[in-house]
């Protein structure tokens, strides 16, 4: 059995991330590495109609030496309610976006979730239910030091950094304003494309060069 691929806690991560995720059968999610500001442990990019828009979940005493596990989600603004409105005002118009709607809805107006890492596990499980993938998740129970380069992926994907993937055009709601806008959070792709999300990324290749 080949080695689990370590992946970071992400909330609603890039289609990339996806895409590496699928490529094997299990996966571990090491939250007790070091938080890392401005990246997507708390920030996912969606389209709006003026482009690129950052939903950012807002932490109490963000510093960066702390572990991911310990950050926890500040309510002090209704956040959720306003990443909802910008999912809404983004997907409404989306093929999928009503099909899923309930399943992300308790996400923003249920139960609150007290740290970071249990609301992105929870929505990530939700995301792999829905869209099938024969992925075995475990979260790491210490922070893994000996991991192989080949199956680290916890600074592969960063908001700040270019992917080395070639994503192929996917109708978006904004796609004729903005043009295509490649590797948003996996819910564009998946309010987009539904259930042909999978192939999708199946689909993709690696950049030459």
């Amino acid at each position: 059995m080949s080695a689990p691929r370590i992946f970071s806690s992400h909330y609603l991560a890039p289609i990339a991330y996806y895409f590496h995720l699928i490529k094997g059968t299990t996966a571990t999610i090491d939250s007790y590495e070091n938080y890392v500001k401005q990246t997507y442990r708390n920030r996912c990019c969606i389209l709006s109609p003026n482009g690129i828009q950052n939903l950012t979940i807002p932490l109490l005493k963000a510093r960066q030496r702390n572990r991911t596990n310990n950050m926890v989600i500040a309510y002090d603004d209704n956040w959720r309610k306003i990443h909802w409105k910008s999912l809404e005002s983004a997907y409404r118009s989306s093929p999928y976006f009503e099909y899923y709607e309930d399943d992300f809805y308790p996400f923003y107006h249920g139960d609150q979730y007290e740290k970071l890492t249990d609301f992105n596990e929870a929505l990530n499980s939700k995301i792999i239910a829905l869209l099938n993938l024969e992925v075995t998740i475990t979260n790491a129970t210490e922070y893994l030091e000996e991991v192989a380069p080949e199956n680290d992926f916890r600074n592969s994907f960063s908001p700040k950094k270019e992917s080395d993937l070639k994503f192929t055009s996917y109708i978006q709601v904004f796609g004729e304003r903005n043009g295509f806008t490649p590797n948003l959070s996996i819910v564009d792709l998946l309010f987009n494309e539904g259930p042909n999300a999978v192939n999708y990324m199946k689909s993709i290749l690696k950049q030459k060069g």
